[in-house]
C-alpha cells in the first residue's frame, strides 16, 4: 500500500476564502443610513438582549499559531506549520526538545501545501503554486541544512500526485503534465540529486494511478462513457483489467497494495449503494469484504481533515476506518489498535485522527477535533497509551465562547434525507440543544464541488457568523458525495433544478422550526456554491434576501468551454453529471439553468468575488454576469484579487474579504460586525471593480 499518497491532491485546493453576505435593500444605504451605527444590531436581532461581545476578526480568521503536526518516520523530528513572514511555513524541532523549533521554509506570499516526511527522515516535501494558478511544484527541504530544492522546476507544469514508500526511501514518484497539458505521466525523482526519469507514459487519458510499495505502477484508471475503466500494466503494455459502470464511477478506487503486492485494498460500490472496503487478489480479482456502512461511502482521505483510513506503516494493512454519516467515529478492524482507540476516546472529548506514525509504530501524532474549539495535537505513546499535548491550533480563539455544530436531517420534497449541520448564536439557543428559542437572520452556506460534502467539526465560518448573530445552515444536497451512489447520482443534470429545490426545502424547514424568518436568509457559497447562489437569485429570485458568490460559474456553456486541459480526460463524465454542451439540446439545457440567462430577474443585492488566476472557474465567469447586471442597471458589488486563484489563500486577502462580508451582512440582515479597518484593506491586493457604493462600512478614500 502507498504509505503516503497525495490522492486527488487538488481537492485540497478547494479552500475558498468563504462565502457570506449581501443585502435586502435595493439601495446603497449604509447601516448608519438604515437607522443604526456601524456595529449596532437591528431591533430584530437585539430582541432578547444577546451578548454584544464580538470575537475579534483578527482572532477568528488569523493563521493558526501552529497546525499540521507530523513525526518523522525515525521518530527524531516533529514538524508543523506556523507563521513565518506572516505566512504558514514549515517548522521542525527535535522530538526531544520542541523549544528548538526553527523554520525550514520561507515562503513570503502563499502558504505551504501538504508537507510530508520522506522515509529516510532527511527531507520534507511540500507543494507551492504561483498566485493561485495551481501549477504546483514539488519542493524538497533538507532538515539539517534548510536547503530548499525545486524538484519539478518546469514552468506551467503541475504535480498532481505524490507517492513515497519505506522500501524506496530515496525516491519519490510524481505525476506531471509536462509532455501534454491534458494528461499526467509518472516520473521517478531521486531525492538526493533531483534527477528525474519517466516511469509510465500516459497514452490513454489515465486519471488515477495505483502504485505498489516498490513504487511500481500497477494499474491506471480512465473515464469512459460507460464509467471507470481499470487497466493493468505489464512491462510497456497495458491490458484491460476491470470496469465499473457510470453509476459507480465515484465509488470505485484503489486505496493501496499490501506489503507483498499480491493484493490491494479498494473502495467499491458495485452491487451495493455505498462504497465499501474490500481486499482484492490482484491476479484473480477475487475480493473479500472488509467493512461496509449502509449509509455512508468509505474512503481514505478528506481534503479538509486528512486520513480517514488507518494503515499500518510497514505491513500496509488497513487497521481502522472513519465513518461519519453525521458525526465521525472510528471502526477498528485490527485488534492490535483497539486499546489505542479506546484510550484515545478518553483523551479530551474530541474526535482523534491519526495524522502520522513512526515506522516502528511506537509513536503516533494525533489531531483531536471538536466543533467548539480548534484542533489539538498530541504525541501518542502506544506503549503507555498516553498522549502528550503538543499544541492547540488557535489557543486565543479557544478562550472565547464558541457554539456547537448540531446535526440535523432535512427531508426533501421528494423524500430524500439530507444530512445537514446547524449552528445557532448563543442568544437564540441559550441551552445549546440546537433548537432555536427565537428566530434570527440565517446564512445558508452551500459547499463547493458539488462532488464534496459538509462535515461536522470546527468551522470558522459557523463560529464567525453565529457570533455576529446569525443562524448558519450547511446542507448536503443531492449530488453531494459520501452518502451512497443513489444520493450522489440523484444530482445528475440537476444543477439549478432539484439541487436548488433541496436548498429551498432546507430554508423552509428552518423557517417552520422557528430558527429564522422567510425574508431573513442569505445564500452564500464558493465554486459550485457560488453557482448555487447565482442560480437561486435568478431562478428563484423571491426566496433569498441576498447572496454572495465566490468564484462561481455564471454560464455553464462557457464554463465547459474554459475547462483546464487536465480536466478534458474526464469531460464525458462531466457531461453525464452536469450536461452536454456539444449537442443543441444539451447546450440549451445548460443555458436554461445558467444564471447569466436569467440575469434580469435578479432583484436582491449581490456580492461577487473572484481570484484573477483561477484555473477552475475563470474570472470571465464573474466578469460576464457583472457586465450584464451593470448593463441592466442592477446593483452589484464585485471584488477581485489579482494574486489569488480558486479561493483566497493569502491571509491578508481572506481577512479583507471577510471584513467586507461582515459589514454587508450587518447592513442588510441586521447582525453585528466589527468595523472595517483601513489597514486590513490596504494589506490585501483586493480591487473593487464594481459597486463600491453598494459596499457599506468602507473607509473613505
Amino acid at each position: 500500500m502507498q504509505a503516503v499518497t497525495c490522492k486527488q491532491l487538488l481537492m485540497s485546493m478547494l479552500v475558498a476564502c468563504g462565502c457570506v453576505g449581501a443585502t435586502r435593500s435595493g439601495s446603497a444605504e449604509s447601516s448608519a443610513a438604515a437607522g443604526k451605527s456601524a456595529g449596532e444590531p437591528s431591533t430584530k436581532v437585539s430582541a432578547g438582549k444577546p451578548s454584544k461581545e464580538l470575537i475579534p476578526r483578527a482572532v477568528l480568521v488569523a493563521n493558526p499559531e501552529r497546525t499540521g503536526a507530523l513525526i518523522s518516520p525515525d521518530g527524531k523530528w516533529i514538524s508543523w506549520q506556523a507563521p513565518h513572514h506572516g505566512v504558514l511555513n514549515v517548522w521542525v524541532a527535535p522530538a526531544s526538545d520542541l523549544a528548538k523549533a526553527k523554520p525550514v521554509t520561507a515562503s513570503k506570499k502563499r502558504p505551504i501545501w501538504y508537507p510530508q516526511w520522506t522515509f529516510d527522515s532527511n527531507y520534507l516535501l511540500y507543494l507551492l503554486d504561483e498566485d493561485g494558478d495551481e501549477n504546483f511544484h514539488v519542493y524538497r527541504v533538507a532538515v539539517e541544512t534548510g536547503v530548499v530544492v525545486d524538484l519539478t522546476p518546469i514552468e506551467r507544469v503541475r504535480a498532481e500526485q505524490i507517492w513515497l514508500s519505506p522500501r524506496k526511501p530515496n525516491t519519490v514518484l510524481v505525476a506531471l503534465n509536462e509532455r501534454d497539458a491534458a494528461v499526467f505521466d509518472v516520473h521517478a525523482i531521486d531525492l538526493a540529486t533531483g534527477k528525474r526519469r519517466l516511469v509510465a507514459r500516459n497514452g490513454q487519458n489515465f486519471l488515477v494511478w495505483a502504485i505498489d510499495n516498490d513504487l511500481k505502477v500497477r494499474f491506471a484508471q480512465k473515464a469512459a462513457t460507460t464509467g471507470a475503466v481499470w487497466m493493468a500494466k505489464h512491462g510497456n503494455r497495458w491490458r484491460h483489467y476491470d470496469e465499473a459502470p457510470a453509476e459507480d464511477y465515484r465509488g470505485n478506487s484503489v486505496l493501496g497494495f499490501d506489503a507483498r503486492g499480491s493484493s490491494y485494498y479498494a473502495f467499491d460500490s458495485r452491487g451495493r449503494d455505498t462504497a465499501a472496503l474490500f481486499i482484492v487478489d490482484a491476479k484473480t480479482r477475487k475480493k473479500r469484504l472488509v467493512y461496509a456502512d449502509p449509509r455512508e461511502d468509505l474512503d481514505d482521505w478528506d481534503p479538509w481533515l486528512g486520513p480517514r483510513a488507518l494503515v499500518h506503516p510497514t505491513e500496509m494493512t488497513v487497521q481502522a476506518v472513519v465513518v461519519d454519516y453525521d458525526k465521525p467515529r472510528w471502526v477498528v478492524l485490527d485488534p492490535r489498535v483497539e486499546n489505542d482507540f479506546a484510550a484515545l476516546a478518553e483523551l479530551d472529548g474530541g474526535f482523534p485522527r491519526v495524522m502520522s506514525r513512526t515506522l516502528d509504530d511506537e509513536t503516533w501524532i494525533v489531531a483531536s477535533e471538536s466543533d467548539v474549539r480548534s484542533t489539538r495535537y498530541y504525541r501518542w505513546d502506544r506503549r503507555a497509551k498516553k498522549g502528550e499535548l503538543l499544541f492547540a491550533e488557535k489557543p486565543e480563539l479557544d478562550r472565547h465562547p464558541l457554539v456547537p455544530m448540531h446535526t440535523v436531517t432535512i427531508e426533501s420534497r421528494d423524500g430524500l434525507r439530507l444530512p445537514s449541520y446547524l449552528s445557532l448564536p448563543r442568544h437564540a439557543d441559550r441551552d445549546g440543544d440546537g433548537k432555536a428559542e427565537r428566530p434570527v437572520p440565517m446564512v445558508l452556506l452551500v459547499h463547493g464541488g458539488p462532488d464534496d460534502r459538509n462535515r461536522w467539526g470546527f468551522e470558522v465560518w459557523h463560529q464567525l457568523l453565529a457570533n455576529r448573530g446569525y443562524a448558519v445552515l450547511a446542507v448536503n444536497f443531492r449530488g453531494s458525495t459520501g452518502f451512497g451512489k443513489a444520493f450522489t447520482n440523484a444530482g445528475d443534470k440537476q444543477w439549478g433544478k432539484k439541487m436548488n429545490d433541496d436548498l429551498l426545502d432546507a430554508v423552509a424547514l428552518a423557517v417552520d422550526q422557528g430558527a429564522t424568518e422567510k425574508d431573513d436568509v442569505c445564500i452564500a457559497g464558493s465554486s459550485y456554491g457560488g453557482y448555487a447562489t447565482l442560480a437561486a437569485l435568478t431562478l428563484t429570485p423571491d426566496v433569498f434576501a441576498c447572496g454572495v458568490d465566490v468564484v462561481g460559474p455564471s454560464n455553464l456553456v462557457t464554463f465547459f468551454e474554459t475547462f483546464a486541459p487536465y480536466w478534458q480526460p474526464e469531460i464525458e463524465i462531466n457531461h453525464q453529471k452536469v450536461g452536454n454542451p456539444t449537442t443543441a439540446a444539451g447546450k440549451q439545457a445548460l443555458l436554461d439553468v445558467s444564471p447569466l440567462t436569467h440575469v434580469a430577474k435578479i432583484t436582491k443585492p449581490l456580492l461577487i468575488a473572484h481570484g484573477a488566476n483561477d484555473p477552475r472557474v475563470k474570472k470571465s465567469e464573474s466578469d460576464q454576469i457583472v457586465a450584464a447586471m451593470k448593463a441592466k442597471r442592477i446593483p452589484v458589488s464585485y471584488v477581485v484579487f489579482p494574486d489569488e486563484g480558486h479561493g483566497f489563500q493569502r491571509p491578508e486577502n481572506s481577512r479583507a474579504f471577510i471584513a467586507l462580508t461582515e459589514a454587508f451582512l450587518s447592513a442588510h440582515l441586521g447582525g453585528w460586525y466589527e468595523p472595517i479597518d483601513d489597514a486590513e484593506l490596504s494589506a490585501s491586493s483586493m480591487v473593487i471593480e464594481a459597486g463600491r457604493q453598494w459596499l457599506p462600512g468602507l473607509p473613505e478614500r
